[in-house]
C-alpha cells in the first residue's frame, strides 16, 4: 500500500512560508497564503501525480494563487473610511414597505369619490377631462376631489409640502401626486 500524498505536505511548511515571506512581506498574509495553498492542494490531491516533486507543486499553488488575489486586489478599491461604501448604500427595501402598508391604510379613510378619483387620476392616468366623464361630474369636482384626497393623505401622513415620500412603486406615487423614489 503506498503512502497517502497529503502526508508529505508537511515537510514543506517551512520552504512555503518562506516563499510567502518572500511574495507577501508580511507574517500574516504569508500564513494566509500558506492556509489557502495547502486547502487547495488537500481538495485538489487528485490531480497530484504520485512520484513527481511535491515540493514545486505546492509552490506553483502558492504562487498561482499569489497572483490570483493580487491581480483581485488591483480590481477592488480600498475604502479605508467607509466614505465610499456609504456613498452607495441604499435604503432596506423594508422601508418601502412599511410605507405602503401606512399608505394603503390611510387611502382606505379616504371617501368612496375621494379615492375613485385618485385612482383615475392617479393610478389609471386619467386626464381630469376623462376622469370626470367616467364619474359623470365636472371637470372642476374631479380637480377638487382629487387635491383634497391628496391633502388629506398628506396630512394623514404627517408629510410636510417639501418632505419626499418613500415609495417603491409608481402608482401610490401617482396617487398622492409624487415622482416614485428613486
Amino acid at each position: 500500500m503506498t503512502a497517502d500524498p497529503r502526508d508529505e505536505m508537511i515537510e514543506h511548511l517551512g520552504a512555503l512560508r518562506a516563499f510567502a515571506m518572500s511574495l507577501t512581506r508580511n507574517a500574516a498574509t504569508a500564513d494566509d497564503l500558506v492556509q489557502d495553498t495547502l486547502i487547495k492542494a488537500w481538495t485538489n490531491i487528485d490531480s497530484f501525480q504520485r512520484g513527481s516533486n511535491m515540493r514545486a507543486w505546492l509552490f506553483t499553488i502558492l504562487r498561482n494563487t499569489f497572483y490570483s488575489l493580487r491581480r483581485k486586489r488591483q480590481r477592488e478599491v480600498e475604502d479605508v473610511d467607509g466614505s465610499l461604501s456609504l456613498a452607495l448604500a441604499s435604503k432596506p427595501d423594508h422601508d418601502g414597505r412599511l410605507n405602503l402598508r401606512d399608505f394603503i391604510h390611510v387611502f382606505e379613510k379616504l371617501p368612496d369619490t375621494q379615492r375613485e378619483a385618485l385612482v383615475l387620476v392617479g393610478v389609471e392616468g386619467f386626464s381630469y377631462e376623462e376622469a370626470a366623464e367616467t364619474c359623470a361630474v365636472a371637470v372642476g369636482t374631479i380637480k377638487s376631489r382629487v387635491g383634497r384626497a391628496r391633502a388629506t393623505l398628506a396630512e394623514l401622513l404627517h408629510l410636510d409640502e417639501d418632505e419626499a415620500l418613500e415609495l417603491t412603486d409608481s402608482v401610490t406615487a401617482g396617487i398622492v401626486g409624487r415622482q416614485p423614489a428613486a
